[in-house]
């Protein structure tokens, strides 16, 4: 059987919020079989249990939002795409503000805490979410054309193409795919950085965003260049993180998928907006899992590699 997977046991971080500069303490804690991931906010008087969903994501401003009446999570993204690259179904996360800690910008940090606390393997089959025809949505015409699709493939990858007209990007790769059945997460999608531009700090800030980022952990630009010293981590940074943010936002379905899912200028908005559209099509997909997990897709029966 392919098993699910959780911790064996908690870790914790301490952080500030991307967008509002808070600090925030995280703690990731083993769950039972078949509980998903769920976030606490454990701030509030009463604590307040938010399950991931499609249909929990309730602002894609610049970051995913998942809420529970007025309960809100932001920027839950980077931390779910980790458990994504790393096959975890089950996960408490215990939050106590409204924003996940941005941490060094990318996955990574959260990739080491999870392995540091070890996966641990679960008595129930993991579900799979198999995309059975193509489904496709689209905003836009011509230059301002954007696009996601999610298409039938015995496994999972995902290709992302991106199109910014600025010079320090334009200088990068602009298209990356990556299969989860022959490239490795940690190494080859987890250390990218999310990315913005000086010119539109003032903008972001004046609107209470963007007041826990720095060259610490984000990518800076000006009109021209990078401005961190150490320069990318891969010469395609731009169009990985925009890869591993897709995969955040595509596994708040709450399964993994069996899909190939392509993207031009795709973002948060758009992606949830593909979930929702394969929801609505019964026919399209269907929920299944493994007795013998050699017969599984390559890659998700195998525990990703330690640090």
């Amino acid at each position: 059987m392919l098993a699910q997977r959780t911790l064996k046991s908690l870790t914790n971080a301490v952080g500030v919020g991307l967008h509002s500069g808070q600090r925030v303490e995280l703690t990731l804690r083993p769950a039972a079989a078949d509980t998903g991931i769920v976030f606490r906010r454990v701030d509030l008087p009463q604590p307040v249990e938010i399950p991931i969903s499609a249909l929990a994501v309730t602002d894609t401003r610049l970051a995913s939002t998942i809420s529970s009446g007025a309960a809100k999570v932001h920027t839950v993204e980077h931390l779910m795409s980790a458990c994504a690259g790393l096959g975890i179904d089950n996960l408490i996360v215990d939050i106590t503000a409204e924003e996940v800690p941005i941490l060094d910008g990318s996955a990574s940090s959260f990739v080491f805490l999870l392995q540091s606390a070890g996966i641990a393997l679960q008595g129930a089959p993991k579900r799979f979410v198999r995309v059975l025809k193509p489904v496709e949505v689209r905003e836009g015409e011509g230059a301002s054309a954007k696009w996601a699709r999610l298409e039938p493939y015995e496994g999972y990858k995902l290709s992302f193409e991106i199109d910014f007209g600025h010079p320090a990007v334009d200088l990068t790769g602009q298209r990356v795919e990556f299969d989860f059945s022959s490239s490795g997460y940690t190494r080859d999608i987890a250390r990218a950085r999310t990315f913005g531009f000086t010119k539109d700090v003032e903008m972001m800030r004046s609107r209470g965003l963007a007041l826990g980022g720095g060259l610490d952990n984000a990518i800076v630009m000006d009109d021209y260049k990078v401005l961190n010293t150490g320069g990318l981590r891969y010469n395609d940074e731009f169009a990985k993180h925009k890869i591993l943010d897709a995969m955040g936002d595509l596994y708040l379905l709450g399964k993994p998928l069996l899909a190939a899912y392509s993207a031009f200028r795709s973002g948060h908005a758009m992606n949830n907006k593909l979930l929702r559209e394969l929801l609505s099509q019964p026919g399209a997909y269907e929920v299944v899992s493994f007795d013998d997990e050699k017969h599984a897709p390559q890659g998700f029966a195998t525990l990703a590699r330690a640090w």
